[in-house]
């Protein structure tokens, strides 16, 4: 029987969905985040799937979400570049936590996310090496690129709640996290990319010219595979999930 575990993990309110009887062995991992404006227990559907396959998975809320929003923020999206650096920092607490009590089988860890989580999956693998494997659902791997295009857009609408100075330090510490600018970081790790090519949200552009640059890189072809779905805007379809789940079971 499949159990979903309501508790904290390195202090971030988190999910946990795994077999009940091997909630305390050492097991492949996913930590999958979730979207803007999302919460943690969106993603339970694809959590239930992977762990049917034996996999332990942890859906921690992101800052400003779910268990941790705050009445101070109005719009959380003009924080998104904010929430998915506090995601990297956080990931590496929550497998420090997970690899002292002894649950991540043989280093098998792997991250996901859907929109704003596959842009922090992306930001997470120019960060650790030790994440054996992932997959970007409707994320774009280009972080700078995309931060701007988003600060001229809320510029212009003039609501952006931050300073020239603070959007400037901003793309400087997303530079250090831009997959895109470093994808020697991948280290023919493997990774799956699916994104709709209607996207109106995240630019699926961003995530095929990637695909594009990266895949000449790898030495290992199957190690990175696209998915492109047709006529599909900013919503992770099925077909999607279960190619996700595949993955994480062929490669974790």
């Amino acid at each position: 029987m499949i159990g979903i575990k309501k508790e904290k993990i390195a202090g971030i309110p988190s999910l946990t969905v795994v077999h009940l009887d091997r909630e305390n062995d050492s097991l492949p991992t996913v930590v999958y985040f979730h979207g803007i404006t999302s919460a943690k227990e969106h993603n339970l559907p694809l959590a239930f799937l992977l762990a049917e396959q034996g996999i332990r998975v942890i859906l921690p809320d992101s800052m400003y979400h779910g268990e941790r929003e705050s009445a101070d923020i109005q719009d959380v999206r003009y924080y998104l570049f904010n929430i998915v650096l506090q995601n990297v920092k956080e990931l590496e607490m929550i497998n420090h936590e997970l690899v002292s009590k002894n649950l991540i089988l043989d280093g098998k860890i792997g991250v996901a996310g859907t929109s704003m989580g596959g842009i922090t999956t992306a930001a997470a693998l120019s960060e650790y090496q030790w994440i054996k494997t992932a997959a970007i659902l409707m994320g774009s791997p280009k972080l700078t690129e995309f931060a701007r295009e988003l600060v001229e857009v809320y510029s212009k609408a003039g609501n952006l709640p931050l300073s020239q100075q603070e959007i400037s330090q901003l793309y400087d510490t997303l530079a250090t996290r831009d997959l895109s600018l470093q994808a020697e970081k991948l280290n023919d790790r493997p990774l799956l990319i699916w994104h709709g090519d209607r996207d109106s949200v995240v630019p699926f552009e961003h995530s095929y010219s990637f695909y594009q640059k990266v895949k000449k890189i790898y030495r290992t072809e199957e190690n990175i595979h696209f998915i492109r779905e047709k006529d599909r805007d900013h919503k992770v379809s099925r077909p999607a999930i279960l190619e996700t789940v595949k993955w994480f079971v062929r490669h974790l």
